[in-house]
């Protein structure tokens, strides 16, 4: 347990990014209706998730982390639910294929609704109303009564959370996600990309493994890794009344959790040293994750380790680099060699979406394909010079057509952007460019251990 914390006692810290309630009461009467609710997830799950996470950073796994920029009540449907999981599941296949490496899955979902904003207001013409932040917090509808900050929504968002965790649970351990159904993963719209074929091979190799362990008197039924699998749920914990109200002490180990997910992070606006939500987050035993920008200094993410490990536990903190494709080789290798210097056990992990977001000449928002794929291959390239094990990937993503982030093998143009741009807030990769990542990282990692062996040899 950390020393002199309480699930409130960020509360005497500054906290950024923060919405302003209009009405204290409601605010109370919401964060009260919060803490009779049951936990989402329960701590045996995120010591669970700890130790996988473990495995990733001594590099006997990989840690893929993917899901919605941010969730919203609109586009909530069991089908958009189905397909991020099912993309997720199929990257997951190419990756543990490629690489011979399990592959842990942790979903940015079932909580994933709060955003921080550049600014806290939005002009538009002669009106200024408070930014969207998220449907957690308020509407997206630039009209004042939306736009008001209002504390039931954390109710409705519990609700979604808990509606979306039953159905992945469901997924997960019910069936779908058995490898005899690898081929049933495939969404309609993806035939038209050229890794659509690529990976019915891929499932084709599966199932001839599976025949002929069923061949040597192995039932693939009987196996129990092979008829589902562990599949995680995270969010940034920036909606600090929520992941107060969310707070629970374990009754077998006194130690306090965060039950609205097994893992947490802090993002790029909210780490500063003494920060609210870095006070929230070192009282919580779930696994953590810290964004790491190029603003980020060496001692700055050392005293941060300190803080939020001081047991130093293996598997508690992931590093998740967000640079940009340009900033990799410069910012990332002085992180690494501090963090190696003082023996800090972590997982690394590359967010490729955060720092390639550009403005295209038709207006929209958007992230190239090959900006992402830059970010990744120095990011692999920086750790193989440093010796050190690049751990995962952290992607924003989804299962439907969209057309957000440009180019990849689908080609998506710039004139193109506006078909089918659905985000509330940032760019995502499609289902198709998911599945061309997934195999340009498995590409990686057997690069990656082949020049381990080579260099073993």
């Amino acid at each position: 347990m950390a020393n002199n914390w309480e699930p409130d006692s960020w509360q005497r810290h500054e906290a950024r990014h923060l919405p302003a309630y209009p009405d204290p009461a409601a605010l109370e009467q919401a964060q009260a209706t919060l803490t009779t609710h049951p936990p989402l997830v329960f701590a045996g799950e995120a010591r669970a998730l700890k130790a996988d996470l473990a495995e990733v950073a001594e590099g006997r796994a990989f840690l893929l982390q993917g899901g919605d920029c941010a969730e919203s009540f609109a586009e909530f449907h069991p089908n958009n639910i189905r397909d991020t999981f099912r993309v997720l599941l199929q990257m997951a296949v190419v990756m543990t294929f490629a690489s011979k490496k399990p592959v842990v899955k942790v979903g940015r979902m079932a909580g994933q609704f709060a955003k921080p904003r550049s600014s806290p207001n939005e002009t538009q013409g002669d009106i200024t109303l408070p930014s969207y932040l998220g449907d957690n917090i308020n509407g997206i509808d630039f009209e004042y009564a939306s736009r008001q900050p209002d504390p039931a929504r954390m109710v409705r968002a519990y609700s979604q959370a808990a509606a979306t965790l039953n159905l992945l649970r469901a997924f997960a351990g019910g069936g779908y996600a058995n490898l005899r159904q690898v081929h049933q993963w495939t969404l309609d719209f993806m035939d038209r990309s050229p890794w659509a074929d690529k990976f019915k091979d891929v499932a084709d190799r599966i199932g001839e493994a599976l025949d002929f362990m069923e061949a040597c008197g192995i039932d693939p039924a009987t196996v129990p890794q092979l008829q589902g699998t562990s599949f995680y749920t995270s969010h940034e914990a920036l909606l600090l009344p929520y992941e107060q109200a969310m707070s629970r002490q374990d009754s077998l180990t006194g130690d306090w959790y965060d039950t609205s997910a097994h893992m947490l992070w802090i993002g790029d606006r909210t780490r500063f040293e003494g920060s609210a939500h870095i006070e929230f987050a070192r009282g919580i035993g779930n696994p953590l994750g810290i964004k790491c920008g190029p603003s980020l200094e060496p001692d700055a993410l050392l005293r941060l380790l300190d803080t939020l490990n001081s047991g130093r536990e293996a598997g508690r903190i992931t590093l998740i680099s967000r640079f940009g494709h340009n900033n990799v080789e410069e910012g990332l290798p002085r992180l690494i060699r501090a963090v190696e210097r003082e023996g800090h056990k972590v997982v690394w992990s590359c967010d490729p979406m955060h720092g390639n977001v550009v403005k295209s000449d038709s207006g929209y928002k958007t992230r190239p394909f090959d900006r992402i794929l830059t970010e990744l291959k120095r990011f692999f390239d920086v750790h193989r010079a440093e010796g050190t094990h690049p751990g995962g990937v952290h992607v924003e993503m989804t299962g439907q057509d969209v057309t957000e982030c440009v180019g990849g093998a689908v080609a998506i143009t710039d004139a193109a952007l506006g078909d089918r741009y659905h985000t509330h807030c940032d760019p995502r990769l499609n289902a198709a460019q998911s599945l061309e990542l997934a195999f340009l990282i498995a590409e990686m990692l057997n690069t990656e251990q082949a020049v381990r062996r080579a260099d073993a040899a």
